[in-house]
């Protein structure tokens, strides 16, 4: 079953009544079909970062979170009608309990990583990397498995992203959010 036509956005409520099989996310308001089940290097590329990010926070009150997995991009007021951002990024990180529920997050995640998929390119350079941004998502990694490089950007006071920092898969990553956190990519991406 596809979601049924409409002239207006979709909501969260929209997402909610579809089934679990349609597998798709909405930005502002408009619905973008997810790809397939991701590769197999996808799924390496997620665990190996999902690994370094959970044993760091062991003992610390930040969370982490694999796809899928709901991120509704909203202010705390809205409801289930209002929200027109539903998202599923690769990794999430949430510093602030208040955010979470059982259907997912609630508001604004500190840390977000895509993993880049043949179809997802558009979505993860453009509007997602401006959704992130308009939100305040402190940092947002777009990780690319063809070349082996990892975009960073970090929110500024202003509110809108630094130009990206880029590295490649001989690199080591600071994580921002964190205070000790360093990521190997040649460990990554190996």
């Amino acid at each position: 079953m596809a979601l049924p036509i409409k002239s207006d956005k979709y909501s969260y409520k929209d997402y909610l009544a579809c089934p679990k099989e349609e597998s798709f996310e909405i930005i502002d308001g408009v619905p973008y079909a997810m790809s397939p089940a991701p590769s197999r290097i996808h799924q390496e590329i997620s665990m190996r970062l999902i690994n370094e990010i959970y044993t760091y926070l062991k003992g610390k009150s930040c969370k982490i979170y694999a796809a899928s997995f709901d991120v509704r991009l909203c202010k705390k007021s809205e409801n289930d009608e209002e929200i027109i951002n539903v998202v599923q990024p690769d990794i999430t990180v949430v510093c602030d309990d208040s955010k979470l529920d059982d259907k997912g997050v609630k508001g604004v995640p500190d840390f977000i990583i895509e993993i880049v998929s043949p179809s997802s390119v558009s979505l993860d350079y453009v509007k997602k990397l401006y959704l992130y941004g308009s939100y305040g998502v402190k940092e947002y990694w777009i990780v690319n498995p063809s070349n082996k490089t990892a975009f960073v950007y970090k929110i500024l006071e202003t509110g809108s992203y630094d130009a990206p920092c880029v590295y490649n898969e001989n690199d080591k990553i600071k994580v921002g959010i964190f205070e000790d956190l360093t990521i190997d990519l040649s460990d990554v991406f190996r």
